[in-house]
């Protein structure tokens, strides 16, 4: 019995060696097998792994700061300085142009001395560029591709451009002295204009790369240069370049004009005052010959933009970026009023016993402009509880529904424009008495024209209210803006006629402005800069959650709009630091006017003066009638 159960184990054990071995035959087998199938399949995993490693990022971010943060103050920085570095050009080149003609060479030294400042911007403004193009490409690859592949050829003309634009730039500069007399000064002229054609297509080029992203036009059929024309030929390509190309004027003067203001109040001679109060009023004078017609390019944007896209211009206009726009009424109305009190200032200060002449005039000017303004700056509509809303009798104040729509608001504008022009050709007309035996007609004739163009303007603007929308944008709206350009293209050559043999009663002095001229120049410069960021936020903004408009959807973490507090906090932010750039710009170009100044006055201030950026001075606050002030040379 024992031994039988002794062979049944060792039988069982044999059966469990067997079934054991036949396991680990087939587990052998599948690995076999297995290793086999891995070898095979060895290239297909390993570019599997590579297309793992190599799939295309669309997104990237920057921990706590923000990678739309950090591109927003980039860019905005950029634009800044390159609306300054392609204003100034124009800028100076009409300066030298004025010097050359005139013999005055104030104007040349003027146009010299912004050039200088020139080429320490546009090399800031190159560095900027290129620190912009590598955090696109960083944080947006997937958009830049896209971009890339359309606007190729684009970028290669760009290229080509900057080339070209950059040895003009160093010619026109370093040429300055050796082509200062004669056939070399006609030649340095056409660099100058060479110089601004160049600066004009560099602005238009990367324009069309940003008008595309709201407005694109997309084909998929032709040749890559084909292709890269449709999209840059996008219907805001040519408001946007007008709309720049006249800011841009309007930002250099402003900024020539700061520039001045702040060299005026820390003048420490005569001679200063006298030569950074004339830099004042030209730069001013440019600032706001731009500013004129800037509301008018900007409408005509707007309204390209709504015949885009509906929904995008109710976006900016009706949506939750309308508000923008009452922040923009507020930031123009104080350029206008800074404009024309810098004028006024003029008026009463420079040409001795035209306050009480002109104290009357200035004083209906300036009623008319703070009831205009504040007719613009009124809001459609209120955040109100439902209580509120019932004491109002509904959701709009009463005055709301009369004033905050656009009908009031375009004719307001309209209004401001005609009233700072007026003041432009005051200031133009002062210490000048017309000898023209034709000069009462003409006078008659640019007075009732005005006069007949703002009850027109009034009166198409009451009307709008009766009409329907399409009609009032359409018709109404342009027909009021044609009448102020109207009124302007009328009146000014009519006394440009005048004044060519006008007799001067009061000769123009220089140095006897106020202090608070010198800060109403910085004001006007911060609110243009003030302005252009806004603009650029609603521009992007009204994209809301689309790189490209329809085309290329925003998938990242900051596919939102930002809120008007946070925006205008960057804003802020973006005008602050800009204007910091420029003074260290500023300061480092000047570094050697300064200290050779110094060494030819011996550091030495002019007896009794003190600077006006320590507190003023009874020199430049003493009244306009003052004796000693008047016999100052001009």
């Amino acid at each position: 019995m024992a031994n039988d159960e002794v062979g049944t184990m060792m039988d069982q054990g044999l059966t469990i060696t067997n079934h054991g071995r036949q396991i680990a035959g087939r587990v052998a087998l599948m690995a076999g097998c297995a290793a086999l199938l891995g070898w095979i399949g060895l290239p297909d995993t390993a570019s599997a792994q590579e297309a793992a490693v190599q799939a295309p990022t669309a997104y990237r971010d920057l921990p706590y700061i923000g990678s739309r943060n950090l591109v927003w103050i980039i860019a905005q920085l950029h634009l800044l300085l390159a609306g300054f570095v392609l204003g100034v050009p124009i800028f100076a080149w009409l300066c030298e142009i004025v010097g050359w003609k005139s013999g005055d060479k104030r104007y040349d030294k003027l146009a010299k001395e912004f050039t200088k400042l020139l080429t320490s911007s546009y090399a800031t403004t190159a560095l900027f560029g290129g620190i912009l193009l590598f955090l696109l490409i960083g944080f947006y690859p997937k958009l830049m591709a896209y971009l890339t592949d359309i606007f190729f050829p684009s970028f290669l003309v760009y290229c080509c451009l900057f080339l070209v634009e950059t040895a003009t730039l160093y010619l026109y500069w370093y040429g300055w002295d050796a082509m200062a007399e004669g056939s070399g000064k006609k030649f340095h002229i056409f660099l100058g204009f060479l110089l601004n054609v160049f600066a004009f297509f560099i602005m238009i080029v990367p324009n069309s790369w940003a008008t595309f992203q709201s407005s694109p036009v997309v084909i998929s059929e032709g040749s890559d240069f084909a292709r890269a024309w449709a999209a840059t030929w996008n219907p805001t390509w040519w408001p946007v370049n007008i709309h720049r190309l006249i800011a841009n004027v309007v930002l250099g003067g402003y900024i020539c004009g700061a520039y001045a203001g702040i060299r005026y109040l820390s003048a420490r001679s005569t001679e200063e005052r006298y030569h950074y109060d004339w830099m004042g009023y030209v730069g001013s004078f440019i600032g706001v010959f731009g500013l004129l017609p800037l509301p008018f390019a900007g409408y005509w944007l707007m309204r390209e933009i709504y015949q885009y896209n509906q929904q995008m211009g109710i976006t900016l206009m009706g949506g939750f970026l309308s508000w923008l726009f009452i922040l923009q009424a507020m930031l123009i109305g104080v350029l206008f009023l800074g404009s024309n009190y810098y004028f006024w200032l003029g008026i009463t200060h420079r040409i001795p016993g035209s306050e009480t002449q002109y104290r009357k005039p200035i004083m209906a000017m300036l009623i008319i402009l703070l009831l205009c303004l504040g007719v613009w700056m009124t809001p459609h509509s209120l955040v109100a509880s439902l209580e509120e809303a019932q004491k109002m009798g509904g959701t709009h104040h009463p005055l709301l529904g009369v004033f905050g729509v656009m009908s009031a608001k375009m004719t307001v504008s309209n209004l401001m424009v005609l009233v700072t022009f007026m003041s432009f050709i005051m200031y133009w007309r002062a210490g000048k008495e017309d000898t023209a035996g034709w000069a009462k007609a003409a006078k008659a004739l640019m007075g009732g024209v005005l006069g007949l163009a703002a009850i027109a303007v009034i009166i198409l603007g009451v009307w709008g209210y009766f009409v329907p929308a399409i009609i009032r944008i359409n018709y109404f709206s342009t027909s009021q803006v044609g009448i102020v350009i109207f009124v302007m293209l009328t009146i000014t050559p009519l006394t440009a006629l005048l004044l060519k043999s006008a007799k001067t009663t009061t000769e123009m002095v220089w140095g006897r402005m106020p202090p608070r001229a010198g800060y109403a120049l910085v004001l006007n410069a911060v609110m243009v800069i003030l302005l252009m960021t806004l603009m650029g936020y609603a521009r992007s903004s009204s994209r809301v959650h689309w790189h490209v408009y329809g085309v290329m959807r925003d998938s990242s973490p900051y596919a939102f709009s930002p809120a008007l507090g946070y925006a205008a906090a960057l804003m802020a932010l973006n005008t602050f630091l800009f204007c910091m750039l420029v003074a260290f710009i500023f300061w480092v170009a000047t570094m050697g006017d300064k200290a050779k100044a110094a060494a030819s006055a011996k550091g030495a201030p002019e007896p009794g003066h003190i600077p006006a950026m320590a507190g003023g001075s009874q020199a430049l606050d003493g009244p306009a009638s003052d004796a000693t002030e008047g016999n100052r040379p001009v």
